[in-house]
């Protein structure tokens, strides 16, 4: 676990702690698996191993970003041992694929919803040095700010081309405006396009399980694709790989059966009257034979919520940036195996805390073991994330630490990051 005071990243793999103090162990060891991103689709052959799960950013197609190689993660679906991959899209094609079904009793009626939201869906592609993939976003603005997920245009956030298809077939070129990390999310732009659609923006606080919803975006880079299905649950916690070996935690997330497919990453979930309810951005799959896994949809894709979506991309529009608080500590999880060896318990490492920071205030020193956050289990930085991407400075955080294999509980005061 670990905050603003260490470096994120997108791999969805955990860092291992680092010569810690006398005080503790010293973890290391392979670090633990987690759910990955749906990210963009590749450009080039449809790999054969795993789809990527959000960010566009490597070669290879495996649950990761639009097209760089992800670590898989495990996300605990009921009793199935599902994969989150990024939902990433692979071919990025030139030929436009409506798939409509006509509204029946109990579903969304989806020619007239793909008539009305299909002009404001747009494919995103992207190139940079660690990849090229496409994936989809939605025009937000009549001047031009695009949502997407930070996974299918991080290929290109350190230097890189980003280009908009829209439905009609037109091409422009876009900038980025700002991505968060922690949460997916993304904004890019495009100028001098006139008359653009824009997205009408629901609530999704107001989804009810069984709901009908649909999916619009470019699976498999085939723009202007339509999905239906329903709302199967809501209020689900994944994380999925993001930058620098961090993972971004999609925090309420709505899980659909709609299906979504590596390149829908970015695109929108709507509800029956076309408004924007979520930003598809992950989806599930299955171990298979001989250690292959399904690539496509099964049935379980995760979407942010626009509760969630839509403030941060209004901050990362006026900033560039995103704030969150902090609890000024940088930790890192003890590898089960480690913390058998040295007789501790299973948590987060402290490697270091901020002088005068929230952590050193509550009494947190470097060589403590967190073993859990407001009653959770401190087994992974995606506890601290979590907190972090849903509280406010000035929110307070139980903790319990142990100290020479003496246990304390203390309450840490967030702060402004």
């Amino acid at each position: 676990m670990s905050d603003d005071t260490s470096a994120t990243g997108p791999s969805g793999e955990t860092p291992q702690p680092q010569d810690p103090a006398p005080t503790g162990p010293a973890p290391t060891g392979p670090a633990p698996a987690g759910p990955v991103p749906a990210g963009p689709a590749p450009t080039g052959p449809a790999p054969t191993g795993p789809v990527p799960a959000t960010p566009a950013t490597a070669t290879t197609p495996a649950t990761q970003p639009a097209s760089t190689g992800r670590a898989w993660l495990i996300a605990g679906l009921a009793t199935a041992a599902a994969l989150i991959l990024i939902a990433g899209g692979f071919i990025a094609g030139t030929v436009t694929t409506v798939a409509l079904s006509s509204g029946s009793s109990g579903a969304c009626n989806a020619v007239s919803v793909a008539d009305r939201v299909l002009p404001s869906i747009v494919t995103i592609n992207v190139a940079g040095p660690t990849g090229a993939g496409s994936g989809s976003g939605q025009v937000i603005s009549s001047d031009g700010y695009i949502l997407t997920n930070n996974h299918v245009i991080s290929p290109a956030a350190s230097g890189g081309t980003l280009s908009v298809r829209f439905s009609d077939g037109h091409t422009a070129d876009a900038t980025l405006t700002g991505r968060d990390p922690k949460t997916d999310l993304a904004v890019i732009k495009v100028s001098n396009e006139k008359s653009l659609s824009v997205i009408d923006v629901g609530d999704s606080h107001s989804l009810v399980v069984g709901e009908p919803v649909v999916a619009l975006g470019a699976p498999l880079g085939l723009s202007s694709t339509v999905t239906a299905g329903i709302v199967s649950a809501l209020g689900r916690t994944v994380p999925v790989p993001s930058d620098d070996d961090r993972n971004a935690i999609l925090v309420g997330a709505i899980q659909t059966d709609a299906s979504i497919n590596p390149g829908n990453s970015g695109g929108a979930l709507v509800d029956c009257s076309g408004r924007l309810v979520g930003v598809n951005t992950a989806i599930a799959t299955v171990p298979g034979d001989n250690g292959q896994r399904s690539t496509g949809s099964v049935g379980i894709g995760f979407a942010v919520p626009q509760a969630m979506a839509m403030p941060i991309a209004h901050e990362l529009i006026d900033t560039g940036t995103v704030s969150y608080p902090t609890a000024g500590v940088d930790a890192v999880p003890i590898p089960h195996a480690v913390a058998q060896h040295y007789g501790v318990s299973d948590g987060l490492f402290v490697q270091a805390v901020t002088r005068g920071g929230p952590a050193a205030d509550a009494g947190i020193r470097p060589g403590d073991i967190i073993t859990s956050i407001n009653g959770s289990p401190a087994v992974s930085i995606d506890v601290l994330t979590a907190i972090q991407v849903t509280s406010q400075p000035g929110d307070e955080v139980k903790v319990e630490y142990e100290r020479g294999g003496q246990r304390h509980t203390t309450t840490v005061t967030l702060a402004e990051g």
